[in-house]
């Protein structure tokens, strides 16, 4: 019944803009705090994050921080422009609307990755808020550019094949 008034009702688009304009805001304006101040470097981040793996009760588990420490950390100049960009971009998309669904579900993988990072803050709220945007689909979208975005792709991508399915159908 819930997912169905996300899914469908107008008022909840509504609901789901504004949730999406307050969630937007907050990434995009950590990313782009973090594009132009020009010192941030996520190892900084994964090496503190490492270190908290250790203890009698660690907050990041011995997986993550494997995964830490051998692959990210190596790669920690891919991930401060990840994570600089990938910010910026899920909020952008957000605020405009534009493939809101997967903004959301990006916005998700990031907080996901910052909380078994150790990092609490306000990731665990953003999840929670931007739940009801993933179920919601389309319709968070609704307010928002995906409502010309989403019509216009499904008819570019779905136009030859209603001509494919029609010429076979007539041969028969």
């Amino acid at each position: 019944m819930i997912t169905k008034f996300l899914r469908e009702n107008l008022y909840a688009a509504y609901a789901l803009t504004l949730l999406r304009l307050y969630i937007g805001y907050e990434w995009m304006t950590a990313g782009w705090g973090k594009i132009t101040g020009g010192a941030f470097d996520a190892s900084g981040f994964l090496k503190g994050a490492i270190g908290k793996a250790a203890g009698d009760n660690p907050s990041v588990q011995a997986w993550w921080a494997s995964f830490l420490e051998s692959f990210a950390l190596p790669n920690a100049d891919l991930f401060t422009f990840l994570v600089q960009w990938g910010e910026f971009l899920v909020g952008i998309g957000l605020i405009v609307g534009c493939f809101t669904t997967f903004a959301a579900l990006m916005g998700l993988v990031m907080n996901f990755a910052f909380l078994f990072s150790g990092t609490v803050s306000t990731n665990a709220q953003m999840v929670a808020l931007t739940i009801f945007i993933v179920v919601a689909g389309a319709n968070a979208g609704r307010i928002g550019a995906d409502r010309y975005v989403l019509p216009y792709l499904k008819n570019l991508l779905f136009k030859g094949s209603k001509k494919e399915i029609g010429a076979k159908t007539a041969v028969h």
